[in-house]
């Protein structure tokens, strides 16, 4: 009879698993909660310390750590093994299901402590996974409740192949190296750095057609940037970046926000009442760099923006969700590409980025500091209707490449500038993309202006509010800059650089 031992945390889907394996012949061994769980459900099952003759101990720390256990699981199909397990009175395990402590969810928990960090690292879990996953040529590992069915469904039909127990192997192997990070990475925050990537899709090419490429996701079976690939053919590697940036700076908005980003940088970006709304003004900042780009929204995307697309060429949409009506339409355009992203925005744990011999890792910027305090600085304070285009200029330039100059009428940009080695040159490049709407608008830069050249540039353009971190040794002659032209300027304090 073959033998099965059931040590869970997450008991989702045991219960029936559990039963099918018993239905088709196997003895179940299982831990003290796991055992509690099967008995309630009417399943006979031997307990842990039953069979190996030891009881848990220490207060549930040692429960399957046992050499019956894991010479039960290590046991090759040899006669040399076979004798000691039979002289020793053990016999052959067959299968595991395991999964372990959460530590993870305890330690991002407000006010957990060491002690609980501590207590959720599981130590015979583990072992299990390691045991069974070594000794995977006859040992089936499942330490994810969603493969439940496909064991069983390989069971019914006779058994668990050999290139599914493999696979179930390495996703244990995986499962104990990300769990291991984990705890390294919270008892020593600043030792070695490890994480887990998994492979999501080989791409046809990288930036460009000689340079080989893939995408890789932090859980298994993840979709593109974390969503589900709803139309149209696989993502490029440039489309991938150009949609993280989209969908980075759509949602950082609150209300319907339409970003359209061409070659890593927004070209247009509008907050309205409705996406609908919002998508004129974002195509309206730079209609000709929209043509091959993509857009992401923070809304469902509808039809009345699906229409309003008109004949647009567009290679992706990152949306959270699309009603059914926008799918029918979006669905007949040529070669686009449709992206369904969670409907709650889930920031990147960190970025990354190679450089010769490393990486360099840092936080994502999430915006200003809840403590960050803005001032005005200089004789004309911001008008109600420049406050509002003011914070949308801020939060819109944080996510267009440095030197980051953004013109904003209301809440949409009408001139971009970004890129340059130098902040008066994407001053030029943003009057010269506003044109006469730069008339009235306020203008928003990542960092200090070095130089009151760039406020003499915008208001030679028509621009009427500024704000900009501050901070240059210059500030004062920027200011009076600014007052002579009767223009408002804010200082945020904060500098939002985007290389």
């Amino acid at each position: 009879m073959p033998k099965a031992i059931l040590s869970v945390h997450d008991k989702t889907g045991l219960a029936e698993f559990a039963r099918g394996l018993s239905e088709l012949g196997w003895s179940l061994i299982a831990s003290g909660g796991t055992a509690r769980l099967l008995r309630e459900q009417n399943l006979a099952v031997t307990e842990v310390a039953d069979y190996t003759g030891s009881p848990e101990i220490l207060g549930g720390r040692v429960k399957t750590l046992h050499p019956a256990i894991h010479a039960g699981l290590l046991a090759r199909p040899i006669e040399e093994d076979r004798q000691q397990l039979a002289e020793l009175g053990w016999d052959y395990i067959d299968l595991v299901a395991v999964n372990l402590y959460p530590f993870e969810q305890t330690i991002s928990k407000p006010g957990a402590t060491l002690e609980d960090a501590i207590e959720n690292i599981d130590i015979g879990g583990v072992a299990l996974i390691r045991a069974a996953a070594k000794n995977h040529e006859r040992v089936t590992l499942v330490c994810d409740p969603a493969d439940y069915d496909l064991v069983l469904a390989e069971l019914r039909s006779g058994d668990v192949n050999s290139q599914t127990r493999r696979n179930l192997a390495i996703k244990g192997f995986a499962q104990t190296t990300r769990y291991d990070a984990a705890i390294s990475a919270y008892l020593a925050p600043d030792g070695a750095f490890t994480f887990q990537a998994y492979p999501v899709q080989v791409l046809r090419y990288g930036e460009n057609p000689h340079q080989a490429a893939a995408l890789y996701g932090y859980e298994p079976g993840a979709g593109p940037l974390g969503g589900i690939a709803l139309h149209g053919k696989p993502l490029s590697y440039n489309n991938l970046l150009d949609l993280d940036a989209a969908w980075r700076a759509a949602t950082s908005f609150e209300r319907p926000t339409v970003c359209i980003v061409k070659h890593l940088s927004p070209c247009g970006l509008a907050s309205a009442d409705t996406l609908a709304q919002a998508f004129a003004p974002a195509l309206a900042s730079d209609p000709v760099s929209a043509f091959g780009s993509v857009i992401a929204t923070n809304r469902r995307f509808d039809a009345d923006t699906a229409q309003a697309l008109g004949s647009l060429f567009i290679e992706c949409i990152a949306a959270p969700g699309y009603t059914p009506e926008a799918l029918e339409i979006l669905t007949k355009h040529k070669n686009l590409r449709l992206i369904e992203m969670p409907a709650v925005k889930v920031d990147p744990l960190f970025e990354l980025r190679s450089v010769n011999g490393g990486v360099l890792r840092q936080a994502v910027d999430l915006g200003d500091p809840a403590d960050t305090a803005w001032h005005v600085v200089t004789q004309r304070q911001p008008t109600e209707a420049e406050w509002r285009s003011l914070r949308f200029a801020w939060k819109a330039c944080q996510h267009v490449k440095s030197n980051a100059i953004v013109f904003v009428q209301d809440e949409a940009t009408v001139g971009i500038g970004g890129g340059q080695p130098n902040r008066v040159d994407c001053v030029g490049i943003a009057a010269q993309r506003a044109r006469e709407k730069a008339h009235g608008a306020v203008m928003a830069s990542d960092a200090f202006f070095p130089f009151p050249d760039s406020v003499e540039a915008a208001a030679q353009a028509g621009i009427t509010a500024i704000v900009e971190p501050g901070g240059s040794v210059r500030d004062g002659e920027s200011i009076a800059a600014a007052d002579s032209h009767g223009i408002a300027m804010v200082f945020t304090g904060v500098r939002h650089f985007r290389h």
